[in-house]
């Protein structure tokens, strides 16, 4: 028998999600949607069209908002469901996702905008059972009232701050921040990914804001959601976005270029067909680009990458998701996404960002000239914020070693182009 989960755009119903007897999925848009004109896509890769999706053109929008890999076995598995069924697992846990998305069974409605939002606050007791619960019940799946889902395959819970304390929101109340453990298996990975965002943020780069915060000795990092906004009457709204991989049509297992993902000359042209001020946000991609290179985030793959909604149309999101892999010797040294054909820094030569700047529809005097200003740059704006981190009893071995791979990252580049006159 097929089965349904209505899906809504904020406050207001956009279409159906139906699964056939086959499993299959298919999306499709309702009348009074198609019928205002204010009306947008819910994804780049879903026009607003009458006719239905079907499976391989929906699929990819849909499974981009669920968790992944081990953490979505975990999540099936806490859920009493296959963890090959998106449907069944949007069904038990699609109440807050990215953007602005929430599916519901007909006849239910949103929650609404209010700042009267259903949550729980947490107290430190309870702060450190979902520290220690996370690891193994991703998203807190299962637990009562809790319908939460975020992307990716680290651990990470969507929370409510209010009045600067952690709650948990519930019954699909919407989320401000998200809330990110260590990874165990990794040395300090919180105070990792805590430093390069905070050092994005000191060379001016758009970034998702982020703290590091602690209950006893656990540190977790706190960051603000750029599709969440608070309005003067202290009610959160959702506003829309979506991943690369979403906007793409790629399903997320496939995330990697090697694999079948987007590759950079695919996210500048994304960008350069749906931003609605493309020069500006070229310039952002490409900074985001070269300060993932810089920072040693190997790992940077088209779901780190994402498309905002706003007011003003859409832009690109501010940059996420930025950890320093390089430093763990047991990661991938290739690049997720290759530099004019390349996957290995010590590969990429001068002639090899010309190739990338050619293929991403830049100049090449362009990427050439910030290439070399955040080379010589983030060096010393990395001592300054590794200083802060330490002024603030942050500091921590794995930051020194951030701070050695841009050394080396930053020399290599600079004496590339010198040895060829090109600087």
């Amino acid at each position: 028998m097929a089965r349904e989960l209505e899906v809504y755009f904020e406050q207001r119903l956009v279409g159906t999600l139906v699964q056939d007897e086959s499993g299959q999925l298919r999306f499709t848009y309702h009348e009074a949607w198609l019928a205002d004109p204010a009306s947008v896509p819910i994804s780049w890769s879903l026009p607003l069209r009458s006719e239905p999706f079907n499976h391989r053109e929906t699929r990819p929008f849909f499974a981009g908002l669920l968790p992944e890999a081990e953490k979505r076995e975990l999540v099936a598995r806490a859920l009493g469901v296959s963890d090959r069924n998106d449907f069944a697992l949007l069904d038990r846990i699609g109440g807050e996702c990215a953007g602005a998305i929430t599916l519901l069974h007909a006849g239910e409605t949103p929650p609404p905008v209010s700042k009267e939002a259903d949550y729980r606050l947490l107290d430190d007791g309870e702060l450190r059972r979902i520290l220690d619960v996370l690891p193994d019940r991703p998203l807190l799946a299962g637990e009562e009232g809790v319908r939460l889902s975020l992307a990716g395959a680290q651990d990470k819970l969507p929370v409510l701050v209010v009045d600067g304390r952690i709650a948990l929101p519930l019954h699909g109340a919407p989320s401000t921040h998200i809330l990110k453990p260590p990874i165990r298996r990794f040395e300090d990975t919180v105070f990792n990914e805590g430093f390069c965002l905070a050092l994005a943020k000191a060379i001016g780069l758009d970034v998702a804001a982020a703290e590091i915060r602690a209950v006893g000795d656990r540190p977790f990092l706190l960051v603000a959601r750029y599709d969440r906004i608070r309005g003067r009457d202290g009610a959160v709204r959702r506003l829309h976005q979506e991943d690369f991989c979403q906007a793409l049509g790629i399903v997320p297992e496939l995330k990697y270029q090697s694999e079948g993902g987007p590759s950079l000359r695919q996210c500048f042209e994304l960008v350069r067909n749906a931003a609605a001020r493309p020069v500006v946000d070229l310039a952002r991609l490409l900074d985001a680009v070269l300060f993932n290179l810089f920072v040693g985030n190997r790992d940077a793959h088209g779901k780190n990458f994402s498309l905002l909604f706003t007011d003003d149309g859409v832009q690109l999101a501010p940059l996420y998701d930025v950890l320093s892999t390089d430093v763990y010797p047991g990661l991938s040294p290739r690049l997720a996404m290759r530099i004019g054909g390349k996957d290995e820094t010590g590969a990429i030569y001068p002639r090899h960002w010309e190739h990338f700047a050619k293929e991403a529809g830049l100049a090449f005097p362009q990427v050439r000239r910030r290439l070399l200003d955040l080379a010589r740059a983030l060096p010393q704006a990395a001592r300054d914020v590794q200083r802060r981190f330490a002024a603030e009893g942050k500091d921590r071995p794995v930051i020194a070693r951030v701070v050695d791979v841009i050394d080396r990252e930053t020399k290599l580049v600079i004496d590339r182009f010198a040895s060829m006159g090109k600087v």
